[in-house]
C-alpha cells in the first residue's frame, strides 16, 4: 500500500459519486475526510457540498475523474457483452448435456423471450446500420 493517500477520494454511487478531500494533516494524524461535492454523471454536474465552495483545482480534479469513469464505465460496458455471450454458450452447454426437465421447464420460457428480444433489437440496429450505408 502507498503511503502517500490522494488528495480527493470518490465515493461511487449509482449515478455518480460523493467527492471528499482525504486530509492527514491534523495533529492526531488521522485520516479525516469532508465531503465537499457531489456529482451526477447523469447531468454532468458538480454541486459543492454545504458551505463549499469549489475551487479550480478541485473542480478540475472533479472533472478529470468523471472523464476517467465514463471511460471505464464504456469499457466495463463492452467487457459485461462479452461475458454475456461466454455466459450464453456455458449455458447452451448446459441446456444440452446437464439440465434436467424440470430445471429446462424453469428456465426455458424466460430464456426464449430474452433472446427473441435480443435478436429483433439485433437485427433492427444491424438493418440501421446498413441502411447508413
Amino acid at each position: 500500500m502507498s503511503t502517500e493517500l490522494p488528495e480527493f477520494y470518490f465515493r461511487i454511487r449509482e449515478n455518480g459519486a460523493l467527492v471528499f478531500r482525504v486530509d492527514t494533516e491534523n495533529r492526531q494524524r488521522r485520516i479525516e475526510m469532508d465531503q465537499i461535492a457531489v456529482v451526477n454523471m447523469n447531468k454532468e454536474e458538480i454541486k459543492p457540498h454545504g458551505g463549499h465552495e469549489l475551487d479550480p483545482s478541485e473542480i478540475k480534479a472533479i472533472r478529470t475523474w468523471m472523464m476517467q469513469r465514463k471511460t471505464l464505465l464504456k469499457m466495463r460496458d463492452v467487457d459485461d457483452i462479452h461475458r454475456a455471450i461466454d455466459h450464453m454458450n456455458i449455458t447452451t452447454q448446459w441446456a444440452q448435456s446437464r439440465a434436467s426437465d424440470e430445471q429446462l421447464e424453469e428456465v426455458t420460457d424466460a430464456l426464449l423471450l430474452a433472446m427473441h428480444d435480443l435478436r429483433s433489437v439485433l437485427v433492427r440496429k444491424k438493418a440501421d446500420r446498413v441502411l447508413k450505408k
